[in-house]
């Protein structure tokens, strides 16, 4: 089991910046790979990027240049420093790790999720 809680959201203006954590517990080891979502109002959640267990990153075109994805002492903290923020991105951000069980299948957990709100 992996138990994820998000936290650093808040109300911010239009090119500010802003730093999300992502606080793993349980079983961490197992995380193999950890991803930033976003979602608004009525639609599904959407990526922002990934990282996975060794250090490569991948992020969605749309804010590619603008985020990094980083973790602090393997697993245990990951953060989604997002940069430049517009208006566009106020959402809930969530983190989900994909992690392997113990028989060695595919396990999904996701956070409670922060709201980030970016005033124009």
């Amino acid at each position: 089991q992996v138990h994820l809680v998000e936290s650093g959201g808040g109300l911010v203006q239009a090119g500010e910046s802003l730093r999300l954590s992502c606080a793993a517990s349980g079983n961490v080891a197992s995380i193999k790979v950890v991803g930033w979502y976003y979602q608004t109002p009525g639609r599904q959640r959407e990526l922002v990027g990934v990282i996975s267990d060794d250090g490569t990153t991948n992020y969605a075109d749309s804010v590619k240049g603008r985020v990094t994805i980083s973790t602090d002492n393997g697993f245990n903290t990951i953060f989604l420093q997002m940069n430049s923020l517009k208006p566009e991105d106020t959402a809930v951000y969530y983190c989900n790790a994909y992690a392997l069980g113990p028989r060695g299948h595919g396990e999904s957990y996701w956070g409670q999720g922060t709201q980030v709100t970016v005033s124009s």
